[in-house]
């Protein structure tokens, strides 16, 4: 029960496979697909915010009648085309098949409130979309029997406006599904694929859309139907809702509803990974339907967990959602009959020990109803296992049974296609398939340091004319305040060594740490003879008032005229915004508290770049820090409340400090010290390293490898028991 329905793109038969690879996310990664859409109209293809779907949707039906006729044109398009065969729709990689389980092997199956794959897939608010999206594309690589499931938000996560004040405004941007590469599911009849959420009540039913990530299908639920109440058509508008309630019916549709669609697709999928505790609910589900009168509730959560991946990315208890016992009754009242379980017996599943009268967490009931459990980072391993210590009272802190696999990212996507042609000359034109090999690295020395230079420098330029574009499209459309205009970078230099900090703007990032000590900081950016630039950008929750004052905090710094334009904040962080910054940034900033950063990969994609890392010592940075492809700050441990009795404020004094001396004393005067041909080649060396370190050890790759065979392979042996 797979059928699509997706408006009709006309092109020629000669060329009728563009359709099929618009609509297929697999161009995403793959630069040369990526030009054929551009050889087609470059300025169309700019203008669509390089979507094909949307391009193709709107192109002179004469462009794709001469494409069809044009010799050099149908060359591009038949290697293209079969290439995408060849890796896509006939087979494709091999790896899972040779390593893990036969092809045969039933799929596992993704569950993630969020995915980042593509700005015109609005789905996402950071770095757990951006890694979910990542996972989706690396296991089409690997030829993972895998299966993605989610929401389809239809007023995405948030479009950034800011005022003169700094404030952040949060409007909806309505998803343009005539111009998105998403593919109605619809049943045997023809129409659209209704399917109920089990047991709640009043009943809820979504609808399901398909987006193809290369050979890995994602499901996505929309809620924004006819078929259901105002109240519930909301349910699926908007990422993460601030109103706890809706919050909860969000999750139980994510958990409950997205295992019905599968169901109701006859798609099974004897083992389910978790990607944070949002989409937990999946696990009752998958126990309801093992509960029967020969089979105790007992047995089949045995059984169950056996078969069960729950990756968690918090740091802190808080970070968890935590729904009201009395919120719970209400929708689960009618549900937990079904389990054979009691009312007591039910609300103990999210019980937290360490404190019971909290509500039901999400991650405690994860981590209870899973036998597979992960932090995302090696520091973050050991965080959970203090965090949820009390989960297993009779083990000591070290033996408690949560492991930790390192996230990654994937390289084909944030690579920048210049550096990677730099990276075939060098390296082998067959890298990228021997990417998770350090030795493949190695050869990154080869490469002399002008050609390294020249090209990183290009990229810095295409950033900041990017961000000078952006600003003149803002004064055009929306006249603005002019001070708002100044503040987004129309005055950077391309010369001035560039830091760049672009995340989302939760306090625990401290944002604004640099901004700790103002005159000093006006003295290191205004040197007249070593410049140093600072290029923001990020959003904050809607409801996060603390991160939305942060923001502010840096958004005035950027406005104010003793800084002379040396700081920037760039409105509207997205994908595509998040690209450029990795590229072509000099130094990339990173500042949390610890423990709080969980692992973090804008960093990875920064490195993967040849830009060095200036980060606390937290989450993925200290696995990843050797003394010589960045730079490291700050104490490992906590601060604030949660650390050594040091203040929040003192904490924060200690490490802005300990960020100025490296400024001052080491990262300005290498980026400065140049010879004469115009580089650095002390930063040269640091750059090397920081890819070298960087490309096989925090790749997506080396992740879905070490998931495969850490997890789902016990995960596959306890299906076949």
């Amino acid at each position: 029960m797979d059928g699509l329905k997706r408006l009709p793109i006309e092109a020629p038969e000669r060329i009728s496979g563009i359709t099929r690879l618009a609509f297929n996310m697999w161009w995403s990664w793959h630069p040369e697909a990526r030009m054929l859409f551009k050889r087609l109209n470059r300025a169309e293809w700019k203008v669509s915010g390089h979507n094909p779907v949307k391009m193709l949707n709107g192109i002179d039906k004469k462009v794709l009648d001469e494409a069809a006729k044009d010799p050099d044109f149908l060359d591009h398009y038949d290697r293209i085309m079969e290439q995408f065969h060849s890796s896509v729709e006939n087979g494709g990689g091999k790896w899972f098949e040779q390593n893990i389980c036969e092809p045969e092997a039933l799929p596992i199956v993704f569950f993630s409130a969020e995915y980042g794959l593509h700005r015109s897939l609005p789905f996402y608010a950071g770095g757990l979309g951006f890694l979910a999206g990542d996972f989706l594309k690396e296991c089409s690589d690997l030829g993972l029997p895998l299966t993605g499931i989610g929401f389809m938000y239809p007023d995405g996560y948030l479009r950034q406006k800011m005022s003169a004040n700094g404030w952040q405004e949060s409007l909806d941007e309505p998803l343009d599904r005539a111009g998105a590469a998403i593919s109605r599911v619809m049943d045997n009849k023809g129409k659209p694929l209704l399917v109920k959420v089990p047991v709640i009540e009043p009943p809820i039913y979504v609808e399901v859309w398909k987006i193809e990530v290369g050979k890995v299908p994602l499901y996505l639920m929309d809620t924004d139907i006819e078929a259901n109440d105002p109240w519930n058509r909301k349910i699926s508008a908007h990422l993460y809702t601030g109103n706890i309630e809706q919050r909860l019916r969000q999750e139980i549709v994510l958990g409950i509803g997205g295992r019905a669609v599968l169901d109701t697709m006859g798609l099974k999928h004897p083992v389910l990974h978790l990607n944070e505790g949002h989409p937990a609910f999946a696990i009752l589900e998958r126990i309801r339907e093992a509960v029967s009168p020969g089979n105790r509730f007992a047995d089949a959560l045995q059984n169950v967990k056996g078969t069960t991946v729950f990756t968690t990315h918090t740091s802190v208890p808080a970070g968890t959602d935590v729904f009201p016992f009395e919120l719970m009754e209400k929708y689960f009242s009618s549900y937990w009959p079904a389990l054979g379980l009691d009312r007591e017996s039910f609300l103990g599943l999210g019980m937290n020990p360490a404190d019971p009268r909290a509500g039901f967490n999400m991650t405690v009931f994860a981590l209870k109803c899973s036998s597979h459990r992960n932090g995302v980072s090696k520091r973050h391993g050991e965080a959970a296992r203090h965090i949820w210590h009390s989960l297993w009272p009779g083990k000591p802190e070290n033996e408690v049974p949560i492991g930790s696999v390192t996230n990654g990212i994937h390289v084909p996507t944030w690579i920048e296609p210049k550096m990677e042609l730099l990276f075939n000359k060098y390296l082998g034109a067959d890298w990228l398939h021997r990417q998770d090999d350090p030795e493949t690295w190695e050869m990154i020395r080869a490469i002399p340091d002008k050609e390294l230079w020249n090209t990183h420098y290009w990229l810095k330029l295409k950033l900041i004319m990017r961000i000078m574009e952006r600003a003149r499209d803002k004064w055009i459309e929306d006249r603005p305040d002019p001070q708002v205009v100044l503040a987004e970078g129309v005055f950077l230099n391309p010369n001035a060594l560039t830091i760049g900090f672009a995340r989302r703007f939760a306090t625990y990032k401290r944002a604004s740490l640099i901004l700790n000590d103002i005159e000093r900081l006006k003295r290191i950016v205004n040197n007249q003879w070593m410049p140093v630039q600072i290029i923001f950008a990020g959003k904050a929750h809607p409801a996060d008032d603390p991160g939305k004052h942060v923001l502010q905090q840096v958004f005035n710094a950027a406005k104010e005229p003793d800084f002379g334009g040396r700081i920037a904040f760039v409105e509207e962080y997205d994908e595509q915004l998040a690209q450029y910054m990795v590229h072509g940034v000099d130094l990339w900033l990173n500042t949390p508290l610890p423990p709080f950063e969980a692992s973090g990969t804008s960093g990875m994609k920064a490195s993967l770049n040849g830009v060095p890392n200036l980060s606390i010592m937290d989450g993925w940075w200290i696995e990843g820090y050797n003394g010589k492809n960045g730079w490291a700050f700050g104490e490992k441990e906590a601060g604030g409340t949660a650390g050594g009795g040091k203040s929040g404020q003192q904490r924060d004094t200690e490490d802005a400090a300990a960020l100025y001396d490296r400024l001052e004393n080491e990262i300005i005067p290498l980026f400065y010290k140049i010879n004469g041909d115009g580089i650095s080649n002390g930063w040269m060396q640091v750059m090397k390293e920081a890819i070298i370190s960087a490309g096989p050890r925090f790749s997506a790759r080396r992740m879905v490898k070490e998931y495969a065979s850490s997890y789902y392979a016990k995960c596959l042996l306890a299906v076949a028991r």
